[in-house]
């Protein structure tokens, strides 16, 4: 029983750095595009302000790709991942403890 608690706290730590990772990782984005955008669109110096360039938003972009696929890392996969590697764990886990 305590060999079951002890891997389903490690699951759930697993999945609680995994959240980590992806919230640090959206943080990181957030602040780093803000400033990028913010000095391509000239707000810190005397020329005019120009928010409309698509170049301002290149990183913002393609970055973003980076962050829809974490998300989908995190949220999606990982959940199905660990239901499915669940049960596979858990049969072997009671397989090996019936041969020992």
């Amino acid at each position: 029983m305590e060999a079951k608690s002890s891997i389903a706290y490690l699951r759930a730590k697993k999945k609680v750095e995994t959240l980590k990772g992806f919230y640090s990782h959206f943080t990181v984005y957030i602040l780093v595009n803000t400033g990028i955008i913010l000095v391509s669109a000239n707000v810190f110096n005397d020329k005019p302000i120009d928010f409309a360039d698509w170049g301002n938003y290149v990183t913002a972009f393609f970055w973003g790709f980076g962050i829809v696929f974490h998300a989908l890392y995190v949220f999606y996969v990982m959940n199905i991942e660990n239901n499915i590697f669940k049960r596979w764990e858990e049969k072997k886990i009671k397989q090996f403890l019936e041969e020992d």
